[in-house]
């Protein structure tokens, strides 16, 4: 590195040796900066599209007051067209996203009745009686979606489907324990490579233990999930787990560990108790630890990996809020005006937003440590060679001064 500093051969020994000391002392700064140059969020962006925005919940989606204007709009349109399927669809997804679970699949064994093997009927009863927990009742219907229409929603149902039978086979006593991905070896911390939903994922496809996913097989499973959250539930912790576990398949250079990380925040943030808090945080630690640190198994990861990291997140997630507050805004206006409620909100839809690219947090606190240690040493050398300068310059005019003429 020091044969870079030949452009100050015109200046003395000492101005040369404190700077290459300077820039050596430096260069933990330097290195710790570009580990996230391997593999920045920016191209994980262009390979997974409209991710972080799904992730953050930047995205067009109708507030719980439109659906509960929907019900009563459906319910009074029903009264003159009792058997409009189209209505009691609208009326029972309506149900489903205010809560009322019972009541929505009520509406569908209603609308069962005047037109039996509809495919929307049977993939709206699976994913309502799978929202309410009912894996069993709801898998059935899901399969008889599938036999209808097996690449309908870019082939959503059946990947909501492996995903029931991926959480099924998690389960402890009848009971759903988040997060699914469990680490059955005491010893190690973490286990993020060949795990969770994406070897589940491997396994369906037919592929062995250390087998990858093509990226066509990949995209396919994202999207699936994608479709859940946009449609069903983008901030429930098992949607975003299994994004989190699908982003990291390809491990290497080719996983999106920066997504993944953040998918496994955003779920440590609306898990329902302490402990599954405390794993989703861990797993992001564990994303980011594959690109900082080694890759496979290891025993600690260090907590300093999300320090980086977790700002920008958090600042990204209030962007997207104050960005949904206003689109909120908008839709109650129309609701309360009271004229083309939908259609009006589709034209406002028309254009999907982003989420805005948020200036990296640099300065960590290990980082400001060591940039003070820099800047300390850096003027202690300055005061030292200062000093030694100054003494020599006296030691040699003291030398001339004492030289007799000859």
């Amino acid at each position: 590195m020091l044969k870079h500093l030949t452009f100050l051969s015109g200046t003395s020994r000492w101005v040369r040796g404190w700077i290459a000391v300077w820039v050596v002392l430096a260069l933990p700064v330097t290195v710790f900066a570009c580990m996230w140059d391997y593999d920045t969020l920016k191209q994980e962006r262009s390979r997974f599209p409209s991710t972080l925005e799904l992730i953050t919940g930047k995205f067009w989606r109708h507030s719980p007051e439109f659906y509960e204007w929907r019900i009563k709009d459906r319910l009074e349109r029903l009264k003159s067209d009792p058997k409009n399927l189209d209505l009691l669809d609208d009326l029972g997804v309506a149900y489903q996203k205010t809560g009322k679970h019972d009541r929505a699949i009520e509406v569908m064994l209603e609308k069962e009745k005047i037109k039996p093997g509809e495919y929307k009927t049977y993939s709206n009863l699976g994913t309502f009686y799978i929202l309410a927990g009912d894996f069993e009742q709801g898998l059935p219907y899901i399969d008889k979606a599938l036999a209808i229409n097996p690449n309908a929603h870019f082939g959503r149902e059946k990947y909501q489907k492996w995903l029931v039978e991926y959480a099924q086979s998690r389960m402890k006593d009848g009971k759903l324990k988040l997060p699914l991905r469990v680490v059955d070896d005491p010893e190690l911390d973490f286990d993020l490579t060949f795990s969770g939903f994406g070897a589940y994922v491997r396994k369906c496809e037919g592929l062995g233990e250390n087998d990858v996913l093509s990226d066509e097989q990949l995209q396919s499973a994202i999207r699936g999930v994608q479709g859940m959250m946009r449609f069903a539930d983008y901030n429930n912790p098992l949607l975003l787990e299994a994004l989190g576990d699908l982003l990291l398949e390809g491990w290497g250079p080719d996983s999106s560990k920066q997504l993944a990380a953040r998918s496994y925040l955003q779920a440590s943030y609306v898990a329902q108790d302490k402990e599954s808090s405390q794993a989703y945080r861990k797993a992001a630690e564990g994303a980011l630890y594959l690109q900082v640190g080694k890759h496979g198994k290891e025993t600690t990861v260090p907590k300093e990996v999300l320090v980086e990291l977790e700002p920008e997140f958090q600042a990204e997630l209030a962007q997207a809020d104050k960005w949904y507050a206003a689109a909120k805004a908008k839709e109650l206006a129309l609701i309360k005006d009271g004229h083309k409620v939908e259609s009006e909100f589709d034209r406002l839809s028309a254009q999907e937003p982003s989420v805005a690219e948020i200036d990296p947090v640099w300065f960590t606190r290990d980082m400001r440590i060591m940039t003070v240690f820099v800047i300390v040493v850096t003027g202690m050398l300055l005061v030292l060679g200062g000093g030694i300068a100054g003494l020599v310059w006296l030691w040699k005019r003291s030398r001339r001064t004492a030289t007799p003429v000859a």
